[in-house]
C-alpha cells in the first residue's frame, strides 16, 4: 500500500516528492471497450495519472434510481491496470460542457438557484447521490491498493458562488463517506474566484490556457505553501453549433505546458482526449459577457477539444509536441503509442425504408399527455433530453393576430391546423404569419441542451413565459413529452411507407458493414436530429455545422447487417441508398 500527501512544496508519495503530469479523459465519453487504448495513450503522451468528471445527471436520471453507477469503478480499475494515477472530481457539478453542467434535471427544476448552496433539501439529494457513489472511490484510493491519488471538492465553484458553508459540509461529507486521500480545489487564478472557490485546509489549484507564472503568482498570495498544480491547462477548446471550429496551434501549447512545468508545478492537461458527446449529453453556453444572459450557444455533439488524442483515438501533431514536453520530466523513456484499433474496412451505404411520423412516435413512446392553464416545462414533464409537443387551440371567431412563444427554450417547429407555419428560436418567438381563430395550434419544442456554466444554469427548458395571441395568452395547453432514451427501443413504433416530402420523423433502415471498425456517419442533406446505430445513440446531428459527420465506435458496428435509426425533427433528408453513409477514420 502506498501513501499519498500532500507536502509544503510537492506532492509526497511514501514520503518523497512526486509530480503529477496527468491528462482529462473522461470515462462516459469514450466507448468502454476503448478504454484500455485511450489510457496507454495517455502513458504514451509521457503522463503518469488520469483525471475524470463524473456526472450526475448521467447515473441518477430520477431521484434515487441509479444506473451504472459501477462504470466509475470499472473505469478506475482500467487506469490501474495501465499504470496510472487517478484524480476524481465527482462535483457534485461538474461543468464539462455537458448537460446542466452534470446536475440532474429534477433537481433544478425542483430547487433552482438553491443548488450549489446549503440548502438542506439540496444537500440531501447531494448526500443520497455521494453515498452510491463513494462506493466506486473510496475501495480504490491508493492506501488501499487502488489508483485514487485526490478527490475534488465541488468545481470552478468561485467562478458561481460563495456559501462557504457549503464547501465545508461538502469536505465533511467526503471524509464521513470514507475518503482519506487529499482533497482539492480547482479555480481560475483571480482573487474573486480563489477567495470564493477554495476552503482552508484544502489544497487550491488553478485552471487557465496560458500565463502561467501570472496564474500561479495569483494562487501564491492565496496559498503561500503546498504543491503548485494546474488542473485545467487549455491545450484546446470546444465547438458550438453554428459557430467555427476552433483550434489551437500545437506549438503554442507546447509552449504553455513547458511553462508550467519549468515553474516547478504539476498539470491536468484539459483534454487529453476529448471523446464524444454521445445520446445528447452536450450542454450549452450563453454568451453576453459576465453575466452570460446572451443567446444559447449549443455545444456540438464531438468533444474534440482540438486535444492531443483527437475523438478517434489517434496522436495529433499537439500530441507529439507535447510528448517531446513531457519526456524532459519522465525519468525513463516513454512507450510508443499503442495499435489504433480497427477502423471500418471500406465505405458502406445506407438505405432508410420505413418511416412514422412524430406523432406516432410520441403516441408509442411519449409520456402522458397532461392539460394545465399554461404550459408545463420540460423540467415538470420530466424530459431531460428531448422535445415536448405543445398544443392549444386559438379560440374563435377571431382576427389574425400574432402568435408568440414567450420565453421558448429552444426551437420550436410549429404547425396550425395540420399545417407547417414556420420556425421559431429563443431570439426570434413570433410566427411570421398571423394566426387567425378557430385553429388548433401545435408547437413541437426541443431542447439545444442546458447551460452548464454561469449563473443561468439550471434554467427551465419548454415555453416558459406563456403563448400569447396578440397581447392574450392562451390558456388549456396540452403538453406531451418525447423523451430522448425512450427511443433506446422502437419495437412497439408502428412504421410505414416512406413518405415523399420531406416530412420529419423516425426513420429506420440497414447498412451492411464489410470490416467492423471506427466510422464516421455521414447525413447528406438532413437537417436536425439523432441517430442510432444497432440501438446506441451517436448523438445529435444538425446542418448548421461545423460538425458534419457523426462517431461511430468500432465495437457498435458489427459484420454484416446493422440497424440505423434517425429522429428528424425538421426536414428529412434523401432515404435512397446513400441516405447515410459510413466512411473510415
Amino acid at each position: 500500500m502506498n501513501e499519498f500527501g500532500v507536502g509544503d512544496t510537492d506532492f509526497l508519495l511514501d514520503g518523497r516528492p512526486v509530480r503529477l503530469l496527468s491528462g482529462a479523459l473522461h470515462y462516459f465519453r469514450v466507448h468502454e471497450a476503448h478504454w484500455g487504448h485511450r489510457l496507454a495513450m495517455l502513458r504514451a503522451m509521457g503522463l503518469n495519472c488520469v483525471e475524470t468528471y463524473v456526472p450526475w445527471n448521467l447515473h441518477e436520471p430520477r431521484p434515487g434510481r441509479f444506473e451504472d453507477v459501477q462504470a466509475l469503478g470499472r473505469f478506475l480499475d482500467a487506469a490501474r491496470e495501465a499504470g496510472l494515477w487517478a484524480i476524481v472530481r465527482p462535483g457534485p457539478y461538474i461543468c464539462a460542457e455537458w448537460e446542466n453542467g452534470g446536475l440532474p434535471h429534477w433537481l433544478t427544476g425542483e430547487l433552482g438557484t438553491r443548488v450549489r448552496t446549503r440548502d438542506e433539501r439540496y444537500l440531501g439529494h447531494v448526500r443520497r447521490w455521494f453515498q452510491r457513489l463513494l462506493h466506486e472511490v473510496v475501495p480504490r484510493q491508493i492506501d488501499r491498493g487502488g489508483p485514487v491519488i485526490m478527490v475534488q471538492v465541488e468545481n470552478e465553484y468561485g467562478s458561481y458562488g460563495s456559501d462557504a458553508e457549503y464547501l465545508r459540509g461538502l469536505v465533511d461529507l467526503l471524509r464521513a463517506e470514507g475518503v482519506t486521500v487529499p482533497l482539492c480545489t480547482s479555480d481560475g487564478p483571480e482573487d474573486h474566484m480563489l477567495s470564493g472557490g477554495s476552503i482552508p485546509g484544502v489544497l487550491a489549484t488553478v485552471n487557465f490556457g496560458s500565463h502561467a507564472r501570472e496564474g500561479f503568482e495569483t494562487l501564491r498570495r492565496h496559498r503561500p505553501e503546498g504543491p503548485l498544480m494546474c488542473m485545467e491547462f487549455w491545450c484546446g477548446w470546444f465547438d458550438h453549433w453554428g459557430g467555427e471550429h476552433v483550434t489551437r496551434d500545437a506549438d503554442d501549447a507546447a509552449a504553455a505546458l513547458r511553462e508550467i512545468l519549468e515553474c516547478g508545478a504539476s498539470v491536468n492537461l484539459y483534454m487529453a482526449h476529448g471523446g464524444t458527446n454521445f445520446a445528447g449529453w452536450a450542454g450549452a453556453n450563453r454568451g453576453g459577457g459576465a453575466l452570460h444572459e446572451g443567446p444559447l450557444e449549443p455545444d456540438v455533439t464531438s468533444y474534440d477539444y482540438d486535444a492531443p488524442i483527437d475523438e478517434f483515438g489517434h496522436p495529433t501533431e499537439k500530441f507529439w509536441r507535447l510528448r517531446e514536453v513531457f519526456a524532459q520530466y519522465a525519468g525513463e523513456p516513454l512507450p510508443e503509442p499503442p495499435p489504433a484499433p480497427a477502423r471500418l474496412g471500406a465505405p458502406a451505404d445506407a438505405a432508410l425504408t420505413e418511416w412514422a411520423p412524430l406523432d406516432v412516435v410520441l403516441d408509442a413512446r411519449g409520456g402522458p399527455e397532461t392539460s394545465a392553464p399554461v404550459p408545463p416545462t420540460f423540467e415538470e414533464l420530466d424530459v431531460d433530453r428531448g422535445l415536448v409537443r405543445y398544443a392549444v387551440t386559438v379560440p374563435g371567431p377571431r382576427q389574425p393576430y400574432p402568435l408568440i412563444a414567450r420565453g421558448l427554450r429552444d426551437l420550436a417547429v410549429v404547425h396550425v391546423d395540420g399545417e407547417r407555419a414556420g420556425v421559431l428560436t429563443e431570439g426570434d418567438e413570433q410566427l411570421k404569419k398571423p394566426v387567425a381563430g378557430h385553429a388548433r395550434v401545435e408547437l413541437w419544442v426541443e431542447s439545444l441542451g442546458r447551460v452548464n456554466y454561469g449563473p443561468t444554469s439550471g434554467e427551465p427548458k419548454g415555453i416558459t413565459g406563456g403563448l400569447l395571441h396578440e397581447r392574450q395568452y392562451l390558456h388549456d395547453v396540452r403538453a406531451r413529452g418525447l423523451r430522448l432514451d425512450a427511443l433506446d427501443d422502437i419495437g412497439d413504433v408502428p412504421l410505414r411507407r416512406l413518405p415523399g416530402d420531406g416530412a420529419p420523423g423516425l426513420f429506420r433502415g440497414t447498412v451492411t458493414v464489410r470490416g467492423a471498425g471506427d466510422a464516421r456517419l455521414e447525413l447528406p442533406g438532413w437537417t436536425r436530429g439523432f441517430v442510432w446505430v444497432n440501438g446506441f445513440n451517436l448523438g445529435r446531428y444538425w446542418s448548421a455545422g461545423p460538425q458534419h459527420a457523426l462517431y461511430v465506435p468500432g465495437p457498435v458496428l458489427r459484420e454484416g447487417e446493422n440497424e440505423v435509426w434517425l429522429l428528424e425533427f425538421e426536414e428529412s433528408g434523401p432515404t435512397g441508398s446513400g441516405a447515410v453513409v459510413l466512411r473510415t477514420v
